[in-house]
């Protein structure tokens, strides 16, 4: 009996563990990372599977730590949301101290990692916990720009891969920051809609004209056309050693078409369903995206 009670006690940490890191936007970020990281290693002869590694874990204790000081600040927040109600801090599971313990521990973690592979990747990693559990944070009870302030710390795993990879920030890092800066809009945006109604309890402001309505469909549209333009600069040669061909180029242009195709779906119907589809297909885009590049580099 005792032993089956420590197996079920354990399971159960483990998925408060999963929930209040949320893993699966942690495994995705991650993800981004290490495409990041392969866009910046020379050749596939200075890959190291050590600085991957770290990159990895590093990169998991530091969104994970972003998202328990997170859920510790909102936990009354969270307890008047359907979508939240049952994470362990607002569900009772998990005390505030427990919670702020584990994101302690990940942040010290996570940048320690990080610091060992170099010095600029742990400083970009520290910037994003801070931008995201200090001022984006406070701000999505104040003001629908809480979005373009948490577009700063979402972009920078893409980056981040790069700089772990050679050590420096540069044109190269900026335009995988300035990619997934810009599909941070359309994709929180798309969330905000269809889970209006939820965040409005809370008092959360995550459209930018605050309604589901034309102007915030519009700007959707817009910075998806953005997106659409950052994704294809490496084309031109003005990217430093951030390259694409041409056939390359072309898949990517398709692959944003696509999304502002369900960009458009959402201006002319303003449903949930929507909503949630182009929030689908954003992630869609920008994992595929992210495959077309690496790839592109090593069969080029």
């Amino acid at each position: 009996m005792n032993a089956t009670q420590n197996t079920l006690s354990l399971k159960s940490a483990y998925i408060d563990f999963r929930e209040i890191t949320k893993a699966r936007l942690a495994v995705s970020v991650v993800f981004s990372s290490i495409a990041g990281f392969m866009l910046g290693i020379t050749d596939i002869h200075t890959f190291s599977w050590i600085v991957l590694l770290k990159l990895a874990i590093g990169g998991y204790c530091m969104v994970g730590a972003s998202n328990a000081f997170n859920q510790v600040i909102e936990k009354d927040l969270d307890a008047l949301m359907d979508r939240t109600k049952n994470r362990p801090v607002p569900a009772g599971r998990m005390s505030s101290n427990t919670a702020l313990i584990i994101a302690s521990l990940l942040t010290i973690i996570g940048i320690v990692l990080l610091y060992t592979i170099n010095s600029k990747t742990a400083m970009f990693g520290a910037i994003s916990i801070f931008l995201y559990t200090s001022v984006y944070t406070p701000l999505k009870t104040m003001t629908s720009l809480s979005v373009f302030v948490g577009a700063f710390p979402g972009a920078i795993p893409f980056m981040l891969g790069w700089v772990a990879a050679t050590g420096e920030f540069g044109i190269e890092a900026g335009t995988l920051f300035l990619i997934q800066f810009f599909w941070q809009f359309p994709h929180f945006w798309a969330i905000g809609w269809f889970l209006y109604e939820d965040y409005e309890k809370a008092g959360f402001f995550m459209l930018p004209t605050g309604k589901k309505d034309k102007s915030t469909a519009l700007q959707v549209i817009l910075y998806t056309v953005w997106l659409i333009i950052a994704s294809l600069l490496p084309v031109l040669g003005y990217t430093g050693q951030l390259f694409i061909t041409p056939v390359a180029a072309i898949i990517v242009f398709l692959l944003g078409l696509w999304m502002l195709y369900y960009g458009v779906q959402l201006y002319k119907l303003r449903t949930a369903k929507a909503a949630r589809t182009l929030m689908l297909v954003s992630v869609s885009y920008i994992t595929l995206l992210q495959l077309v590049y690496i790839f592109d580099k090593f069969l080029r």
